[in-house]
């Protein structure tokens, strides 16, 4: 029994670090397939506001979600490079723009705590956890509910 509980304390998650904004996300490195930079988007005509359009990657067509407008952080600066961390969900390619991707964090999962009672409602529709790091608070992502569009209307 202690074996199993000594396991369970010492398991690992190990998290993609990216920015947006001025704010520190991470995202289960189980649920990222790629980090590239976007070439060439394709507007999609009365798509909702956070497609950024589709594009292709590597003969996949991708649908690009742009994750300032979808956490409501405001527009990226004119110039500002852009980076793409790829997810797939229910058969469908996304890719997530995002200002930057830092590194490949391996957390202890009993450092990942719950959302705090006072995050910003826009992360916090979005959030798995945090967890605290040296000066800054990054977010876990839920993948699956930041892609769920159709409730992203309600949410806000």
């Amino acid at each position: 029994m202690s074996r199993m509980n000594e396991t369970a304390e010492m398991s690992v998650t190990e998290y993609v670090t990216v920015t947006i904004g001025e704010q520190l996300f991470g995202l289960p490195i189980s649920r990222v397939q790629d980090v590239f930079v976007p070439a060439r988007l394709t507007r999609v005509p009365l798509a909702p506001p956070e497609v950024a359009g589709v594009l292709n990657l590597r003969g996949r067509i991708v649908t690009a979600i742009d994750m300032r407008s979808r956490l409501d952080l405001g527009k990226r600066p004119d110039g500002q490079p852009v980076m793409a961390i790829g997810i797939e969900m229910k058969g469908e390619s996304y890719g997530l723009l995002v200002d930057g991707v830092g590194e490949v964090l391996k957390l202890a999962n009993s450092q990942c705590e719950a959302k705090p009672a006072n995050l910003d409602g826009r992360l916090a529709r979005v959030a798995a956890g945090v967890v605290r790091l040296e000066g800054q608070l990054m977010v876990v992502l839920d993948v699956d509910r930041l892609l769920d569009m159709k409730n992203s209307a309600l949410a806000a």
